[in-house]
């Protein structure tokens, strides 16, 4: 049975710094493709959580990292990859393939060794469902790096996925 498009490879319930970064590495991921928006930070923050850094530079140690927003502001995302001395995309137009494509070739791996990873399931897991990517959904972040209360959105997402087929992971 092939997976739908709808639902992620991974969905462990967690925020991105409590991701094990080995669980990624024993899928064989070489590479990952970051959200930044409510995944690496909330709102229209620049400044990322402690948490936050000290994951991406631990998962820097083994993987190579690109940030990968649908945020237009060139400005903020780039203020964002600065501080994580990464790569970045704004402007992404996810689920649409053209730029995470034009990033697999910059990243040089195989689609099967890069994971996406993000909070939106209608356009992160899409996304990267649609290449062939590992897809990981991850909870939102507050302002403190923990799992946002009530994100509404995500769980409308998620009633809607099921609905559309998708399984509950």
């Amino acid at each position: 049975m092939t997976q739908h498009w709808l639902q992620p490879n991974w969905d462990p319930g967690l925020t991105l710094p409590h991701l094990p970064i080995q669980h990624l590495l024993d899928q064989g991921m070489q590479a990952l493709v970051l959200d930044v928006d409510r995944t690496l930070l909330p709102g229209r923050d620049i400044e990322l959580p402690a948490s936050v850094t000290a994951w991406v530079k631990e998962a820097q140690h083994h993987l190579s990292l690109h940030l990968f927003s649908n945020n237009p502001s060139r400005k903020r995302i780039g203020a964002v990859a600065k501080q994580l001395e990464l790569t970045f995309t704004c402007s992404a137009a996810k689920p649409r393939r053209e730029r995470l494509r034009k990033v697999m070739k910059q990243l040089r791996f195989q689609p099967a060794e890069i994971a996406i990873v993000g909070d939106r399931i209608f356009t992160d897991v899409l996304a990267g469902n649609r290449l062939g990517l590992y897809t990981v959904l991850v909870r939102p972040l507050s302002a403190d790096g923990s799992p946002c209360k009530n994100d509404r959105v995500q769980q409308l997402e998620q009633k809607l996925a099921n609905w559309l087929g998708a399984q509950q992971t």
